[in-house]
């Protein structure tokens, strides 16, 4: 009787939980987890900027202050062929060197902020690090510390995408005027990247935005005065979710707003 009742009292739960799932789906405020830890794969990493890390601020993402905006030391710019266009900001990579005698133990976890140009000037072998198509991270000086003796220059290293863990939900910064709407959206998890946003005021449909560059969207349309909602596609998985009411009506640029959602 005792083992019933348990059973019971368990699918009872479980039914429960489906349902409280299912009446979120239906809501737009949740997403099961999509993304997990890819592969690892060989590439070589080196460092710019010194210990404070403060060369490494800003960056072709558009994040800004990285210490405000989320992101601290735990950075890394992309060559050409990782960087995709600006489409693999906010990702997050572990990075481990290997064959070297540089080398310590373990990993780091770091964050796409930035790209690393190529050096045409440079043989890809021997400066032109970031030349294409070469897969390579230039890391902030705290973060290639943690991997390597900063004395080494250039490391080969083993790296993988794994899921981004962020505390709460999307950020979006706002720039432009009350006709041009620019966001940069940060804080982003699962996998990091956005592919694809689209925006509606509260007298508005749903507006596709277009991407500017790195994490940066924009809308030409007249928003001001009326309360934003975005939608948001994944680069990486394709996922979308529904942030409503993300800013209110009173909104102005030069100010974040924070979301309730995030991807998983």
């Amino acid at each position: 009787m005792a083992s019933f009742i348990c059973r019971w009292i368990l699918s009872f739960f479980l039914i429960a939980t489906m349902a409280l799932i299912n009446q979120a789906i239906a809501s737009g405020y949740y997403t099961t987890p999509k993304f997990k830890a890819m592969p690892w794969k060989l590439a070589y990493a080196t460092f710019y900027g010194d210990e404070t890390a403060s060369e490494t601020m800003g960056g072709a993402c558009g994040y800004g202050n990285l210490f405000n905006s989320g992101y601290g030391t735990a950075t890394a710019a992309l060559s050409t062929v990782l960087f995709s266009n600006g489409y693999s900001c906010g990702q997050c990579f572990q990075i481990q060197c290997v064959k070297s005698k540089f080398c310590y133990k373990g990993f780091t976890t770091v964050t796409a902020t930035n790209l690393c140009p190529p050096n045409w000037a440079q043989d890809s072998n021997h400066g032109g690090w970031c030349n294409p198509p070469r897969q390579h991270f230039d890391m902030a000086k705290p973060a290639f510390m943690k991997i390597a003796q900063w004395k080494a220059g250039i490391v080969p290293v083993m790296y993988r995408r794994v899921p981004c863990i962020k505390k709460g939900g999307i950020r979006f910064a706002f720039q432009g005027n009350g006709y041009w709407l620019l966001v940069y959206v940060m804080n982003v998890a699962g996998g990091g990247d956005v592919e694809s946003i689209w925006v509606k005021g509260s007298k508005t449909g749903w507006m596709k935005m277009s991407h500017n560059w790195g994490a940066s969207y924009q809308a030409f349309a007249t928003l001001s005065g009326q309360s934003l909602s975005f939608k948001l596609t994944s680069y990486t998985n394709h996922e979308t979710i529904i942030a409503s009411n993300v800013a209110p009506s009173n909104w102005h640029v030069g100010m974040a707003y924070q979301a309730k959602v995030n991807f998983h």
